[in-house]
């Protein structure tokens, strides 16, 4: 039986009468990032990211191409991507973007249980869930598989000891994603399973983690003895790779990412603030070369969205590997770092040394430092290197000591063990 999906021109339509007439203009020190600002702001900024979800819930524009069943829309792609076009220049809830809509709704969405979907996904368009992942781990750096936090089970649960790192803000979210062992006789790859879990209970302890601009959005979570029922697993058990590779792909195409709404148009790839703007204010707009470096970001900026749009394309055809996606995560991060240099040399000394008044030049100076964090955060730039030699190229895998090694036979340094 077909079903009338509404035609995108009427929905755009729709969508910018609703959008001019409810949303305030977009502020880029209220979204989601590395801010260091006192806690009570960055509270009251997640309070109001909540009321901004359930507008956009109440409006009928949360969830647009998910599926009715799960409190979505049930439209398209397209529906969402025109969604995203009429809202550059307008706030919106940034902090349901990443990671709550892509990549933690994306894979319960992929393979949660119906009870799972039906409990979760409404309440993440409503804007009472904000979720998190809990995958990396102080001990293995860029290799996810090599999760040290443990899932023992129990009965109809399973106990869950170890500890995460790098969750931007965990402090003020409530739900995540886990990816913990369950079976250390098997390699790596092998022996882990995802769990749901709620982060604010007994046994989970959340630090923050003071960065280089002051910032305290970073968290390391340690987990003691917290019970998960097994109805709160997320796939098969010692199946978490199958899990954890489509997890990572809908990680690296989060802009692309038919769930997620982002406004076209508002943020430069690594700068907050337009390279214009800063040469305008730093009273160098006028100077050759400083032009050239603003064309060099806009030119940045327009290849990395044709780049994202292609790789889209491609893998929703079948005609690129969903691995593809780490293509735009490397460009993503390399680009991100050059954009702010860009800002940093335009903006020259008042980047490196500004007044409390001098906005630009504090978020061309703070973009600056924070830089790396791009290369590092989604995945490191390095394994996208490595994904596209071996698995979008075809190139011999680099070679590892213990492919085939049972886990608990992998050497590891004692403080690990």
């Amino acid at each position: 039986m077909s079903v009338d999906i509404e035609d995108i021109e009427d929905f755009r339509l729709r969508a910018r009468t609703w959008i001019r007439d409810n949303l305030g203009p977009y502020v880029p020190e209220t979204a989601a990032g590395l801010h260091n600002v006192p806690r009570e702001e960055q509270l009251a900024a997640v309070a109001a990211d909540r009321a901004l979800q359930r507008a956009l819930y109440e409006a009928g524009f949360a969830g647009i191409a998910i599926p009715a069943n799960y409190g979505g829309q049930g439209l398209t792609a397209a529906h969402q991507h025109a969604f995203n076009e009429e809202l550059s220049g307008y706030e919106y809830p940034s902090r349901f973007q990443a990671p709550t809509m892509s990549p933690c709704a994306a894979v319960l969405l992929e393979f949660g249980t119906e009870a799972q979907k039906k409990q979760h996904i409404p309440a993440m368009l409503r804007g009472e869930e904000l979720w998190m992942q809990f995958l990396s781990e102080p001990s293995g750096g860029s290799d996810v598989a090599a999760a040290l936090t443990t899932a023992v089970r129990d009965g109809e649960d399973w106990v869950l000891n170890g500890a995460k790192i790098w969750t931007t803000g965990a402090w003020w979210s409530d739900w995540a994603l886990c990816l913990a062992r369950t079976n250390w006789d098997v390699p790596k790859h092998r022996g882990l399973t995802v769990f749901i879990l709620p982060i604010h209970q007994p046994g989970v302890e959340v630090h923050q983690i003071e960065m280089l601009n002051g910032a305290k959005d970073f968290c390391q979570e340690f987990i003691t003895d917290v019970r998960v029922p097994d109805t709160d697993r997320v796939g098969k058990i010692d199946d978490g790779w199958t899990v954890g590779t489509r997890w990572m792909f809908h990680e690296r195409m989060l802009l692309n990412s038919p769930y997620v709404t982002y406004p076209v148009g508002t943020a430069r790839a690594g700068i907050t603030t337009s390279p214009a703007r800063i040469a305008s204010d730093a009273g160098v707009l006028d100077d050759p070369r400083i032009r050239d470096l603003i064309g060099e970001a806009h030119t940045l900026e327009l290849v990395s969205r044709a780049l994202q749009e292609r790789i889209t394309t491609g893998v929703r055809s079948g005609k690129l590997s969903h691995q593809a996606a780490a293509i735009g995560r490397l460009f993503g991060g390399v680009t991100h770092v050059r954009a702010a240099a860009i800002a940093f040399e335009i903006a020259g000394s008042g980047g490196a040394v500004w007044d409390q008044d001098e906005h630009t030049a504090a978020a061309a100076g703070e973009s600056f430092l924070m830089r790396q964090v791009s290369t590092i955060g989604g995945g490191t730039t390095e394994m996208a290197r490595n994904v596209i030699s071996e698995r979008v190229l075809g190139m011999p895998r680099e070679s590892a000591p213990d492919p085939n090694l049972p886990f608990r036979e992998v050497p590891r340094s004692r403080g690990t063990r």
